[in-house]
C-alpha cells in the first residue's frame, strides 16, 4: 500500500485544510512587468492571497513563447513586496528550483508534462531536498493515476511533506466541450487513497473557455476539493 507522510499546507493566513476554497490566481504566463503588477494588485484587492504566474512555459514546438525566464522572478518578488501575496510558479528542472528559491518564491508546482516524466520529477525532488515549502503536483497529461502517485512519492521521499495536487484534466483527441477531459473519477480516487492530500482544481486548463470556469469550479467544490 502506498503511503505518504504529509503535513498540512499552511501559509500565514492561508490553511489548505480549513479554508474552502483556497484561491490561487494569476496569469498563465508572466509576459511583462506591467501585466504582472496590474494583475497582482487587482487580485490582492479581491482578497486573493496566492499569486501564480508561469515563468518558464513548456511548449509543444520550438519558436513559441517559452516564458520570460528568470527576469520574471524579479517581478514576482515585487508582487510579494507590494501586495503581501505569496508567490508560486512552475518548475521543470533543478535549475528552475534554484532560481525560484533565490528570488523567494513561496510555493512551486510541477506541471502535467513534467509529472509524466519520472526522471524529471526525481531531478526536481533532489533539488528540493532540505527545503520546507508547499509543492503542488499537477496530474500527468495522460490519465495515469499510478504515475501521478509516483510523482507524489518521489517528492515526499525527498523530505517534503507539504504536498498537494492540482487536477487540470487529461489530454484527448476526441472533440468535447473541454480543452482537457475532467475524468473526475481520477482525482476522487487519489483523494480516497490519501484523505489528507489537498486537491486543487484548475478550471482554466480543463475548460479552456471562460464560460466553463464557473460550472467546473462549482463541480470541484461539490466534490470537496480544497481550492481553485
Amino acid at each position: 500500500m502506498d503511503v505518504l507522510d504529509l503535513e498540512p499546507i499552511k501559509l500565514n493566513g492561508v490553511d489548505f485544510s480549513q479554508q474552502r476554497p483556497v484561491v490561487i490566481a494569476g496569469p498563465c504566463s508572466a509576459e511583462t512587468e506591467e501585466q504582472v503588477m496590474n494583475t497582482a494588485h487587482d487580485l490582492a484587492k479581491r482578497g486573493v492571497k496566492i499569486f501564480r504566474a508561469g515563468i518558464w512555459k513548456p511548449r509543444t514546438k520550438p519558436g513559441s513563447f517559452e516564458g520570460i525566464g528568470s527576469e520574471g522572478l524579479k517581478w514576482m518578488k515585487r508582487v510579494k513586496e507590494e501586495t503581501g501575496m505569496y508567490t508560486s510558479t512552475e518548475v521543470a528542472t533543478a535549475q528552475h528550483v534554484y532560481e525560484a528559491l533565490k528570488y523567494g518564491i513561496d510555493m512551486m508546482w510541477i506541471g502535467a508534462r513534467t509529472t509524466a516524466n519520472p526522471f524529471a520529477v526525481q531531478e526536481i525532488a533532489d533539488a528540493l531536498r532540505g527545503v520546507d515549502m508547499p509543492i503542488l503536483i499537477k496530474n500527468p497529461v495522460n490519465p495515469d493515476l499510478e504515475l501521478w502517485i509516483g510523482a507524489l512519492m518521489r517528492i515526499n521521499q525527498a523530505g517534503l511533506k507539504k504536498i498537494g495536487v492540482i487536477h487540470r484534466g487529461f489530454s484527448t483527441y476526441d472533440k468535447t466541450i473541454y480543452r482537457n477531459l475532467p475524468q473526475w473519477q481520477i482525482p476522487i480516487e487519489i483523494k480516497r487513497r490519501f484523505p489528507n492530500l489537498p486537491v486543487i482544481c484548475d478550471p482554466s486548463h480543463i475548460g479552456g473557455r471562460r464560460d466553463l470556469i464557473l460550472p467546473l469550479s462549482q463541480q470541484a467544490m461539490d466534490l470537496q476539493f480544497n481550492g481553485l
